[in-house]
C-alpha cells in the first residue's frame, strides 16, 4: 500500500510541475482530449494502464 502512495504522490507532482510550468500547452493538450471520441480515450487508456503495470512488472518483478 505504501507504494500505491508514493506513485500516487510522484504523480501529483509530476502533474504539478508539468501544469506549473507549461500552463498553455496543458490546455491545447486538455482540449484535444475533450475532441476526441469515447473509443479513442478508452484504447488509449486501456493501453497506457497496461503499459504502466508492464513497467511495475518488470521493476517489481
Amino acid at each position: 500500500m505504501s507504494d500505491f502512495l508514493a506513485a500516487l504522490g510522484l504523480l501529483f507532482a509530476i502533474e504539478g510541475i508539468c501544469l506549473a510550468a507549461f500552463p498553455l500547452a496543458a490546455k491545447r493538450g486538455m482540449a484535444g482530449i475533450l475532441a476526441m471520441p469515447d473509443g479513442v480515450l478508452r484504447v488509449t487508456g486501456m493501453v497506457s494502464a497496461l503499459i504502466g503495470v508492464a513497467i511495475v512488472w518488470l521493476v517489481r518483478g
